[in-house]
């Protein structure tokens, strides 16, 4: 290759990475550049509607989470058939039981942590929950441990005159729960020694 040749494809050379880099500075510079704003007016409009749809999907979503009517149908499910495990004998599904209903009624009191009662004084469901868990519940949780099935008992009439004071000082008296007469569940077998699903 002649040195003319040479000296022509170096400065094409030259040309092209020097395109490039101008490219290549120009994008990164425009990068950096502050976009136009929006004029304050539109600016304005925009977050007010922005916001108006934010308002508009938590309402939707607030209308798909369950009440706590709906959330102490779950306790109701739970504490009831806690009674037949512990008649059975059953002490791991007792335990579940126990436990489920325990969580779902923390689950109400998020729903719902104060309620008013017919004299407008503010009821605070927490304190209530929490009493009713660091006592009964826990006091059944041990007698269930310790399969103490008498013990169970008492604590769980106890309990539902426990449950039926705070339905009472919320203003429902008409929620009187009392020792249930069957199971919620009829798909669970009951009986601790079966053995397969039958």
């Amino acid at each position: 290759m002649n040195t003319k040749r040479l000296f022509a494809a170096g400065l094409i050379v030259l040309g092209v990475l020097a395109g490039v880099y101008e490219t290549r500075f120009a994008r990164a510079e425009n990068a950096d550049a502050p976009k136009p704003e929006a004029p304050k007016a539109v600016q304005g409009a925009q977050d007010n509607n922005e916001i108006a749809q934010l308002r508009e999907q938590l309402k939707k979503l607030e209308g798909l989470i369950p009440d706590q009517a709906a959330v102490m149908t779950h306790v109701g499910y739970h504490f009831t058939n806690l009674w037949f495990a512990v008649d059975q004998e059953n002490w791991p599904l007792a335990d579940f039981y126990l436990g489920e209903a325990r969580s779902n009624l923390k689950w109400a009191v998020r729903t719902k942590p104060f309620r008013k009662n017919p004299k407008g004084e503010q009821i605070d469901l927490g304190a209530i929950a929490q009493a009713l868990d660091n006592s009964q519940f826990a006091e059944i949780k041990k007698a269930i441990d310790a399969k103490q099935k008498d013990r169970v008992i008492q604590l769980y009439d106890d309990t539902l005159s426990m449950c039926y004071a705070c339905h009472k000082a919320s203003g429902k008296p008409y929620l009187r729960p009392h020792r249930p007469a069957s199971p919620e569940v009829r798909i669970i077998n009951m009986d601790p020694n079966a053995k397969t699903p039958n």
